[in-house]
């Protein structure tokens, strides 16, 4: 047979060839090897098992019966995995400290880290994050509302925003206890959608917004309702306020005033209000409000520290023996109720021994004043022109200043920052 004919494996100086370079490179590779590492994309099959790990070698060692032949093998070396260059890696934190790290972050900041990782998604919104959460002046927010209600947030401040209609895929009730949507633009259906999944309200104020049966009566669930602000609030019946004033029997502050009510929701209020309120504001009824609904107002709640009836203008001076029944008494507010004359106020001191403060804006003119101050030595007059009666934010501060942010005594953690 001719050389021509033969295969590359019966060429003897080729097969010596190929035998002696074989050995060398394994000689070589073995004594820098260890130090230099695998330089070359493709090997001898020898080298790699030279240098593979042990969990490679029974893939090597099949391919070589395939090749008993002598048929030379390409084969791909395994790359080193690279070590961190800071020794720890975000992946092997527990989630209890990557929790702790994330308490840190303000709301925007957080709402980025979420982008992350489906991890970081799942810790970001984490309920311990979200226990109290300020979205003051949100614009169409109805998206980003219901997300964080959904979070298990349970302080919810959220005034002075617009919302959109609200849809709820979870039918689950919600966590929140405190809730602040005073002066927002909300539709009657969403804020329905919010209240009656509410059933640990402690803290409510719905100031300005139109409500409806629906609402009023979903409150009445909420039986550890202790503040409620219906200021200026509209669009539900007197039957309705009449139930869930009876429901929440411990209701210590309530606020009504100004409310587009009619006679028969006065008396809703004074025969159905708890006798553990402490604070109340029934302002703003010129004809609405009677002595003899003051009478039962009286004779239910005898704990009244705070009384608020300005604006009453049927109220006159006989309305003091009755008012006197109130022993704990200490701010009065009678401003505009304009049948009662000066020389009557000159009394309430004695009529009064605990009261502090007392309002009389319109009633007494500022050259009267000085006359009824010295009268009334320990009385502060006219030194509160705005109520705070079941309002989450004290009104009577100065713009700008850290307290308008707080509900209920209290800021929230995160803080929502328009741009």
């Amino acid at each position: 047979m001719s050389t021509d004919s033969m295969p590359l494996q019966d060429l003897p100086c080729l097969s010596l060839q190929g035998s002696m370079l074989c050995q060398r490179t394994i000689k070589r590779r073995s004594r820098c090897g260890a130090s230099e590492g695998l330089d070359a994309e493709c090997t001898p099959t020898e080298l790699i098992q030279l240098c593979s790990p042990k969990h490679k070698l029974q893939r090597l060692c099949s391919r070589d019966k395939e090749n008993e032949c002598g048929a030379f093998v390409l084969a791909r070396r395994s790359r080193r995995k690279k070590e961190s260059s800071s020794g720890i890696s975000w992946d092997h934190l527990p989630d209890e400290l990557l929790l702790k790290m994330l308490l840190f972050l303000p709301l925007q900041e957080l709402l980025r880290m979420s982008t992350v990782c489906k991890r970081w998604h799942r810790l970001v919104f984490d309920e311990s994050l979200w226990h109290s959460v300020d979205l003051e002046g949100l614009t169409h927010g109805g998206a980003a509302l219901q997300q964080v209600l959904t979070t298990g947030v349970r302080r919810l401040r959220c005034p002075r925003s617009f919302v959109e209609d609200l849809v709820f895929t979870a039918s689950g009730p919600l966590q929140i206890v405190q809730l602040d949507l005073s002066s927002s633009v909300i539709p009657t259906s969403a804020l329905e959608s919010i209240v009656c999944r509410c059933r640990m309200l402690e803290y409510l104020s719905l100031e300005g917004l139109q409500l409806s049966d629906a609402i009023i009566s979903s409150l009445a669930v909420n039986v550890n309702l202790l503040q409620l602000n219906l200021s200026g609030c509209s669009g539900f019946s007197a039957a309705a306020l009449a139930d869930m004033l009876s429901s929440c029997c411990r209701m210590e502050q309530l606020n009504v005033s100004w409310c587009e009510f009619t006679g028969d929701h006065v008396k809703s209020v004074v025969r159905n209000l708890s006798s553990s309120v402490t604070q109340l504001n029934l302002s703003g009824y010129r004809e609405s409000l009677s002595l003899d609904d003051v009478k039962v107002l009286v004779g239910r709640c005898p704990q009244i520290q705070t009384l608020d009836l300005s604006d009453s203008t049927l109220l006159m001076a006989d309305s003091f023996p009755v008012l006197a029944q109130l022993k704990r008494l200490l701010h009065l507010s009678l401003s505009r109720c304009y049948h009662i004359h000066l020389a009557a106020l000159t009394d309430l001191g004695k009529t009064f021994p605990l009261l502090g403060l007392l309002d009389v804006f319109g009633l007494v003119l500022d050259g009267h004043l000085p006359s009824l101050k010295k009268e009334l030595p320990r009385v502060s007059i006219n030194s509160r022109p705005f109520s705070s009666v079941a309002r989450p934010t004290p009104s009577s501060r100065l713009p700008g200043a850290l307290s308008e942010r707080t509900m209920w005594s209290s800021l929230c953690r995160l803080r929502f920052r328009p741009q």
